[in-house]
């Protein structure tokens, strides 16, 4: 008999289970749902799942937990946050209600840019200190695992303050957290008018910046990625410039991520299936034909629908189509000061079920399974398999639909990260 510390039992089990890869088409509407589940943690990782009568025959377990009938599911996995940055833009939110758009208020030197000022102004203590408060939000939501981006210092030495910060919060903090680099997130003032000057100083001094930083930190140690990515965009980075930083970015070695298709179609989608990127995010105009070369390539496309949410946007992205043509979807909430300040991924697979289509089976695998591929770790968390990490939920209903049915309340009763019990009830 296997020796267990936790033996989670009685529980309406939703395993998301895929050891094949993220799910597609039709799987996509199988969460792996087990009636009068089992699931058995030893020290950080998962060693029995299945029937509770099965599970309890295998192992003798220190602890149990009876979880009455209740939902007993994997951690969520948020796959494109800019949860790192300092202040607030709700000032911009005002200007949106009176119609500003997103564009113009960049224009004006809001957006991004005024981020960029609050970061720079900001000690890593600082940007640590507000955004740990936001990740405890996060994880109280069911957030266990969270890919967080640079992008708000566009300079080297503001860009290593943002990878500092989130190397301490991954090091102090309950959740995993994936670091990506996003150099080529705006163009800073100062080369406005030399945007190509930038890309050089992306790709000459701020990649290989941080691919040192990565050397040494514990990221390296445990084989978690570094990503890059380039916010590919109409007045921001054209195809051009995107290819040259993603590919000075794989020659350091890093995995890549492509913000695409967000406002305008520039070919981003075809770009990083070429390139292998791991994920390409937004897709909210991208046409049938790069949906049909995304679907044929390994790469997950994210959809960010808190974005078009809080922007007030009567258009989203093309989620239903973009399942039917068989890509691998997932779904994020893009939290940031600026165009989605959203910590819930609940909230997000609301949206995404009432605005793109998608069934809650659909959405819950999209933000467990195939979030955990969009990162890179699809074979260590986002499921509940034997053998991959112990990142489990027990929510407060007896159906898992209730996730995306509901809004407004938090079905997150219990969070075990690695085989520890952080949140209780």
């Amino acid at each position: 008999m296997k020796h267990a510390d936790l033996l989670i039992h009685n529980a309406t089990l939703i395993t998301c289970a895929s050891p094949d890869g993220p799910k597609r088409g039709p799987a996509l509407q199988d969460v792996g749902q087990i009636q009068e589940g089992a699931i058995a943690i030893a020290d950080d990782m998962i060693v029995a799942v299945g029937c509770s009568a099965d599970v309890r025959g295998q192992v003798s377990a220190g602890k149990s937990i009876d979880a009455r009938g209740r939902v007993v599911c994997p951690g969520f996995v948020d796959a494109h946050t800019h949860v790192v940055y300092a202040g607030d833009r709700v000032q911009e939110f005002e200007m949106r209600i009176q119609g500003a758009g997103y564009m113009e208020i960049m224009a004006a030197g809001g957006g991004i840019l005024s981020t960029m000022r609050a970061v720079r102004e900001a000690s890593v203590e600082q940007l640590v200190a507000e955004s740990r408060d936001r990740l405890d939000v996060m994880l109280r939501l069911g957030t266990s695992t969270a890919e967080v981006k640079t992008g708000y210092g566009l300079s080297t030495e503001a860009e290593l303050k943002m990878l500092q910060a989130i190397e301490q919060l991954h090091r102090s903090h309950p959740m995993t957290l994936i670091p990506t680099f996003l150099g080529a997130h705006a163009m800073p003032p100062a080369y406005k008018k030399r945007p190509d000057a930038y890309v050089r100083l992306v790709i000459d001094e701020m990649l290989p910046a941080a691919a040192a930083w990565y050397e040494r930190s514990p990221f390296a140690a445990t084989n978690m990625p570094l990503f890059a990515d380039v916010f590919c965009e109409a007045g921001v980075f054209d195809l051009a410039q995107t290819r040259q930083v993603l590919a000075a970015a794989q020659a350091q070695g890093m995995a890549l991520k492509l913000h695409a298709d967000e406002f305008e179609n520039l070919g981003g989608v075809s770009l990083a299936a070429e390139l292998g990127a791991v994920s390409v995010d937004h897709l909210d105009v991208t046409p049938p034909v790069e949906m049909r070369r995304l679907a044929e390539s390994a790469t997950v496309g994210v959809v960010l629908p808190a974005v078009n949410f809080n922007l007030g946007s009567q258009h989203f992205a093309d989620a239903r189509a973009l399942i039917d043509a068989g890509v691998a979807l997932a779904l994020a909430t893009d939290i940031n000061p600026g165009s989605a300040p959203c910590p819930s991924l609940p909230l997000t697979m609301a949206i995404a079920c009432r605005y793109q289509r998608l069934l809650p089976n659909e959405a819950l695998n999209a933000v467990t399974i195939n979030a955990a591929h969009a990162v890179g770790l699809g074979q260590r968390l986002g499921s509940l398999e034997v053998g991959k990490q112990a990142d489990v939920l027990i929510l407060d209903t007896h159906d898992h639909r209730h996730l995306a049915y509901e809004f407004g309340r938090n079905l997150v009763a219990q969070v075990i990260k690695a085989g520890e019990e952080v949140i209780s009830e």
